[in-house]
């Protein structure tokens, strides 16, 4: 069945784990809202997505690390006359250091990207949804959703919001016909961490860092049958068992010794 008249709109969609997921979308022949910071990236991945079988691919430039950011996204497919079947809340950011020594400005603009710009899109394209009886959302949420990430503080904050608030969306609207799916990577091979100034981390100077296209793969067949949630990869796997048992202080001192620099 063609999906040329269904769109998704995906945030974050010109690098890293959402250009992956936006590319899977194409393949499958999706029309596609894709939104990012910058034309200059936009326009490259809207041609990329239309090679790889989109039938129409719109590009918004929104910064939504900024306030009414969000409800100018939503207001503006509106205005296109555009549908949105699928959303995938994948833009985020964090910043690396002592919470103590950190910029707040920056924090709190994280804040609002990762947190309040996903609750608004939420709320906004579900309802339409609900109207329709029909729609998927995808959550990019993280392994640090469920354990503390000492140097990662704010990040790990939001994304344990993300987590949480996805679980709570799938419980609500079981049997609509509209389902919410958590996606929980670990630590991937992206410029998150050159963006947040993590990149003398531990963990990334080992490598070992996941491939963005394994992770979309994950998510995006989850997000297609519906799942609640998935943990991407054997090892975050094991990690997230062994999670369920470990102290909470003894986990933060694992979390530690990966984000110290090297």
């Amino acid at each position: 069945m063609s999906n040329k008249n269904k769109t998704a709109l995906v945030t974050g969609a010109t690098s890293g784990i959402g250009y992956e997921i936006a590319k899977l979308l194409a393949k499958d022949g999706y029309s596609m809202v894709i939104v990012s910071r910058t034309e200059e990236s936009l326009t490259v991945a809207a041609e990329a997505f239309k090679k790889a079988g989109s039938f129409l691919v719109t590009p918004i430039a929104k910064d939504l690390s900024e306030p009414n950011a969000a409800e100018e996204l939503y207001d503006e497919v509106k205005a296109k006359g555009i549908s949105i079947n699928i959303l995938v809340n994948d833009a985020g950011q964090g910043v690396y250091g002592k919470f103590a020594e950190t910029n707040l400005q920056e924090e709190l603009d994280i804040i609002q990207l990762n947190i309040i710009s996903l609750v608004i899109l939420s709320k906004l394209y579900l309802k339409d949804m609900l109207v329709r009886k029909e729609g998927k959302i995808l959550q990019l949420a993280s392994m640090v959703s469920k354990v503390s990430s000492p140097l990662m503080a704010v990040y790990a904050g939001t994304k344990a919001f993300v987590y949480n608030f996805s679980q709570s969306l799938i419980n609500e609207v079981k049997g609509t016909g509209v389902t919410v799916t958590a996606l929980l990577p670990g630590a991937t091979d992206t410029d998150f961490f050159n963006k947040a100034g993590a990149e003398r981390s531990k963990m990334v100077q080992d490598g070992g860092l996941a491939d963005p296209a394994d992770v979309a793969k994950d998510g995006y067949e989850a997000l297609i049958a519906g799942d609640g949630k998935v943990i991407s990869g054997l090892k975050n796997k094991f990690q997230a068992a062994i999670g369920n048992v470990l102290p909470d202080e003894t986990l933060a001192k694992q979390m530690r010794n990966e984000n110290e620099e090297v």
